[in-house]
């Protein structure tokens, strides 16, 4: 890596965190996949001999998962990426969807919900349980929307939660987390303006000039950004928080930009692309906090209620450990940027859950591509 680049200046001296730690949350998500296929086998569809599913990588069963998605329609029920096998898993119906999903390759798993179901359920949270707190995100491993409460949800607003998920029944499940949803926003170095600090996630080019990407509750209040060092090296000239959690900051000076992300082992990772993410990819984070964790995709189109009463939808939801000053990082699988990092719950030595922001909603906002 260009060590001059604005990754350089986020050289930091915090502790590496055991990766040991960092793949329990993973390995309960592995558990989970285990468990959806273990409860449904009854009703799972067998694949017929003249079908083969194809071996995929998470990329491509996204790719396929979309377009399948696209051709089912109302009927479309989710999908996801078995790591394990390599094959994209497709819920249905019915038997005659089951077919269309063998055919294009993929692994057929008839469920009880369509995603406009789940949907559903989704705005009667949002309408009736909009509580501080809490979390939801659609679930396709167990067919459910599944709604996460952290600890400072007791009480009153437990009992309202509560109800609105039982009186959903099998659309919903309710879980507890023992940490708290909140944006990863801390003072000290890295790149820090208005006394934040947090992190940079990708170097992008609009209108033939340099800018990257962060978080847009960090850009909200802060107009200029600053290198470890003090030097300034950017102006804010977006930023979308809450609803979304996006900020674009423009170059100034002589700042040198690669499109890379600090590996913060001597290396880097070179980014070419943006991607959509896939449930079941494994994916990486970079943050300035934690340095490097990877983990796994467990929900896409998640909304947060963080703490303070924001709340943001679209997000993606996985088992990657993150801290307060990780804020705005990168999430990428390979060359492929996936995410900024928001906000979650728990630490890197607990373990818990971080929610990003999908950097192609941020690319297509600005006008931007990476670079």
């Amino acid at each position: 890596m260009n060590r001059h680049g604005p990754h350089r200046r986020l050289t930091l001296n915090h502790r590496r965190v055991s990766k040991k730690r960092t793949t329990i949350a993973g390995g309960a998500a592995i558990a989970l996949i285990a468990a959806g296929f273990t409860l449904q086998n009854a009703n799972a569809s067998e694949e017929t001999p003249q079908f083969t599913v194809k071996e995929l990588t998470a990329k491509t069963a996204g790719t396929l998962g979309s377009a399948l998605g696209r051709d089912l329609g109302d009927a479309a029920a989710g999908s996801y990426y078995d790591a394990k096998t390599k094959a994209l898993v497709v819920n249905v119906v019915d038997e005659k969807d089951a077919e269309s999903v063998r055919e294009a390759g993929g692994k057929a798993r008839l469920v009880q919900h369509t995603l406009a179901e789940l949907a559903s359920a989704r705005k009667t949270l949002a309408a009736d349980a909009s509580v501080p707190g809490t979390s939801w995100a659609v679930d396709p491993v167990t067919n459910k929307v599944v709604v996460t409460a952290d600890r400072t949800v007791e009480g009153a607003s437990w009992d309202t939660i509560s109800g609105v998920v039982k009186k959903l029944g099998s659309k919903a499940e309710l879980r507890k987390t023992a940490g708290e949803f909140k944006t990863f926003v801390a003072g000290g170095d890295a790149i820090t303006g208005g006394g934040s600090r947090c992190s940079l996630g990708f170097n992008v080019v609009k209108d033939g000039e340099p800018y990257f990407l962060t978080a847009g509750h960090c850009t909200e209040s802060v107009a200029t950004w600053s290198d470890t060092q003090g030097q300034q090296i950017g102006t804010t000239e977006g930023s979308t928080f809450p609803g979304s959690d996006f900020g674009l900051v423009k170059y100034t000076g002589d700042v040198d930009h690669p499109s890379e992300v600090n590996l913060y082992d001597g290396g880097s990772q070179e980014i070419t692309q943006a991607g959509e993410a896939t449930v079941g990819q494994q994916v990486v984070r970079s943050g300035s906090t934690t340095q490097v964790h990877d983990g796994e995709v467990t929900g896409l189109d998640a909304t947060v209620n963080y703490g303070n009463g924001d709340i943001v939808d679209g997000l993606i939801q996985t088992t990657v450990c993150a801290e307060p000053g990780d804020s705005g990082g990168s999430l990428f699988a390979g060359d492929t940027a996936l995410g900024l990092t928001s906000g979650g719950s728990g630490d890197c030595d607990a373990g818990g859950e971080t929610f990003f922001q999908p950097v192609t909603a941020a690319l297509e906002e600005y006008g931007a591509e990476i670079g």
